[in-house]
C-alpha cells in the first residue's frame, strides 16, 4: 500500500529530525559499506602471525602448535571478512552532504549517564 503525500512529508520530517539528533545512527543505518581500518589491520596481523605459527609447528613437527596457528589465521580471516562486509563499519561524525561542522568532543561519560541525558532532553523539549 503506497504512502499518501501527507505520510511521505511526515516521514521526511522525521528523517531530518533524526539526522540532526543522531547523525552517527543515520550514517550507520544508511547501508553504506566501509572498512574498519582497525579491524582490518588486526585481521591481517592475525593471519600473518597464524601462518608463521602454523609453519613453525610444521617445521618443529608439533601438531598442537600448527593447529593453534591455523586457528589464529582463521580468526584473522574472519575479522577481515567482517570488516569488509559490515555495513556502516566506518562511521563518520556527520552524514554525507551535511554542511554542519563536527561537534567538539566532550569528556566521555558512562553509557547510563548519556542515556539519562538524552531522556531528559526529550522529555523537557
Amino acid at each position: 500500500m503506497p504512502l499518501s503525500e501527507h505520510e511521505r512529508r511526515l516521514l521526511a520530517e522525521m528523517e531530518e529530525a533524526l539526522a540532526v539528533d543522531d547523525p552517527r545512527l543515520v550514517s550507520a543505518m544508511s547501508g553504506s559499506t566501509g572498512v574498519s581500518r582497525n579491524r582490518l589491520g588486526l585481521g591481517v596481523a592475525l593471519v600473518i602471525a597464524g601462518l608463521a605459527t602454523l609453519f613453525g609447528g610444521l617445521i618443529a613437527q608439533i601438531t598442537i602448535v600448527g593447529l593453534g596457528g591455523f586457528l589464529i589465521a582463521l580468526t584473522g580471516s574472519i575479522l577481515i571478512y567482517r570488516a569488509a562486509t559490515t555495513p556502516g563499519a566506518l562511521v563518520s561524525a556527520a552524514p554525507q552532504g551535511s554542511e554542519k561542522a563536527p561537534r567538539a568532543r566532550s569528556p566521555r561519560k558512562k553509557l547510563g549517564d548519556r542515556l539519562q541525558d538524552r531522556w531528559d532532553q526529550r522529555n523537557f523539549e
